[in-house]
């Protein structure tokens, strides 16, 4: 008897594992950046799903980092909170709240190659509530046949959340990979289900 291989679900397979480890490398080397990083202001925020970290200064937010990186344990950087992490937090609430469904903040990316930037950006995108799979993202930035390289940009993604990359599961309907582990992302499409389905 012949066995039929499931390509779909093998390819997920893949892109989950590669998504996953895209992201812990990118996680990593972001730590390392913004820890010599002196003008870098580091703010600690208590999400509902525990302590995330965003990075920035004045003008814009360069880093959000998911609870199990482990950096919220260096804690926030002494002195004034700068403008544009004040902005976070007040968008931040609100989307824990389940009243905001999009951010309006100013952004920079510090890493990232242009491709990794399109991904990124075509993040924003995908509407409230709603998932897309890695291959409809990978058609949405014209590279349909790049699943796995939009996995991986994916995981490499500094602003999580506001850039949601947790509403990009597998093809075959799983959750797929997520850089803060499938709890947390499981709980944020749970958030969103739920506030849009009370709209």
């Amino acid at each position: 008897m012949t066995k039929t291989i499931d390509r779909t679900a093998a390819t997920a397979d893949t892109v989950d594992t590669t998504a996953t480890a895209a992201a812990a490398r990118a996680v990593a080397s972001a730590a390392a950046a913004i820890t010599g990083d002196e003008a870098a202001f580091r703010l600690v925020y208590d999400s509902p799903f525990g302590p995330l970290v965003l990075v920035g200064d004045e003008e814009s937010i360069t880093h959000l980092f998911l609870p199990n990186t482990g950096l919220a344990a260096a804690g926030s950087t002494p002195g004034p909170v700068p403008k544009a992490l004040r902005q976070a937090v007040e968008q931040l609430d609100e989307y824990f709240a389940g009243t905001r469904t999009e951010f309006d903040l100013p952004l920079r990316f510090t890493t990232g190659t242009a491709f990794q930037q399109s991904v990124w950006l075509a993040l924003a995108d995908i509407p409230y509530g709603k998932t897309v799979s890695y291959a409809e993202l990978a058609a949405s930035v014209g590279r349909p046949g790049a699943f796995r390289a939009v996995g991986q940009a994916n995981g490499a993604n500094p602003l999580a959340i506001v850039y949601p990359c947790h509403r990009v599961v597998a093809s075959g309907g799983g959750l797929g990979g997520y850089g803060g582990g499938l709890t947390l992302k499981q709980q944020l499409l749970d958030l969103e289900a739920t506030a849009a389905a009370a709209r």
